[in-house]
């Protein structure tokens, strides 16, 4: 007598020759299933093998809009139904089977059945991981591109000002950001620097960086009055609609006659600008007016000062300042003393001296903020411009 396997259910049992052909026909199903990465594809794969192998009338994944079989039709609320569920028992689809002349499935079939769904779970899974990691790969490339493109937007040449030293660093938050730094000669021979911050972060405010960007370029190629480019540049953000209202800039400009010396600065809602002189209380750019975009009509007003040997300016973003050791705020006031009192002489030292003191004041913590800042310094004495 053949041995038979007994199996909880009707009382029906499988003689080890079926048992061993149903292991084989799973194992082909199951190299069948896993054999694409395409979601749909594992699924229509499943439904053939349902109706092929095991001759139902027919079988559907009702949520996925997807049937095979002449008798998919008749795959109801009634019909054997088994989920496929990912490894935390979340549900990803439902088969739902069509028996011959809805006859109830033999032992065979639905153990078949039970077997093909748990492969078939396991191969939809992956399928969807695999599609998740491909449009994360995809957004990863496209995040790179896009950092690539806002680093080269930044000045690629530092202008060559005799007596002067000027530099900056811009480091983003995430991939992009929407800190935006400039530099461009004037027709007069004057030089006008720009550090604004688009309210939020991320590619949204990247995308209205660049926009403030082409306007601002576009906006001094003429050589306006400072004062009045910025109430120009106002204008402008505000009437490229609500969208742009609600991704405000605040900005702090400058414009330098380096021949004189003589600094005009406008700051529309920005942190105040910084700017030390030998033997004087440091003076502090506080803003004129709102942040751009964010009322029409607005009008804002220069602060003129003399820009002496010996001293040094500091714009920066918000993101410098809001830095944290637990609840302690890095804040203005040290950022103002560190500025101050760095012993270095070049503007670029000068900058990587604040940016270690940050470093070093976080303890490593992770940066929450774009960060963005310009110095400029003019030299004591003519061999300095050589050192």
């Amino acid at each position: 007598m053949a041995a038979s396997i007994g199996l909880p259910g009707n009382g029906e049992t499988i003689d080890l020759q079926q048992q061993v052909a149903r292991l084989q026909a799973l194992l082909e199903a199951s190299r069948q299933v896993h054999s694409t990465i395409r979601e749909e594809e594992v699924l229509e794969c499943v439904l053939r093998i349902v109706v092929r192998e095991l001759k139902m009338d027919g079988a559907a994944f009702p949520d996925a809009g997807l049937a095979y079989g002449g008798g998919a039709a008749d795959c109801g609320n009634r019909s054997p139904s088994y989920p496929l569920e990912d490894r935390d028992g979340r549900r990803m689809a439902e088969l739902v089977v069509a028996p011959p002349d809805g006859r109830e499935l033999t032992l065979y079939e639905a153990d078949f059945i039970e077997g093909l769904a748990l492969q078939a779970a396991v191969a939809l899974e992956n399928a969807r991981n695999h599609k998740r990691n491909i449009e994360f790969a995809r957004v990863q490339q496209d995040l790179e591109a896009a950092r690539a493109i806002q680093r080269s937007l930044l000045p690629h040449k530092l202008p060559e000002i005799p007596g002067y030293s000027v530099g900056f660093k811009s480091v983003t938050c995430y991939e992009v950001g929407g800190d935006y730094l400039d530099i461009v000669d004037q027709p007069d021979g004057s030089i006008l620097m720009v550090v604004a911050d688009v309210a939020g972060k991320g590619m949204a405010s990247a995308i209205w960086s660049t926009s403030f960007r082409s306007a601002f370029r576009a906006m001094a190629a003429s050589g306006p009055p400072l004062e009045e480019l910025v109430t120009r540049m106002n204008q402008h953000h505000w009437a490229e609609g609500e969208e742009a209202r609600r991704r405000y800039l605040t900005a702090i400009f400058l414009r330098l006659y380096p021949e004189t010396g003589e600094l005009v600065v406008v700051n529309a809602g920005h942190n105040p600008g910084f700017l030390v002189c030998p033997g004087a209380a440091p003076h502090l750019f506080e803003a004129s007016g709102t942040p751009l975009g964010l009322l029409p009509g607005m009008r804002y007003s220069c602060e003129k000062c003399v820009f002496t040997p010996g001293t040094r300016l500091l714009f920066y973003t918000d993101g410098l300042t809001e830095v944290f050791r637990g609840d302690e705020e890095f804040g203005p006031e040290r950022l103002l003393e560190e500025f101050s009192r760095c012993p270095e002489k070049k503007a670029d030292g000068i900058l990587e001296a604040l940016w270690a003191a940050i470093e070093e004041f976080s303890e490593g913590g992770p940066q929450g903020d774009d960060m963005t800042a310009l110095a400029l310094c003019r030299w004591t004495a003519p061999k300095e411009v050589e050192a």
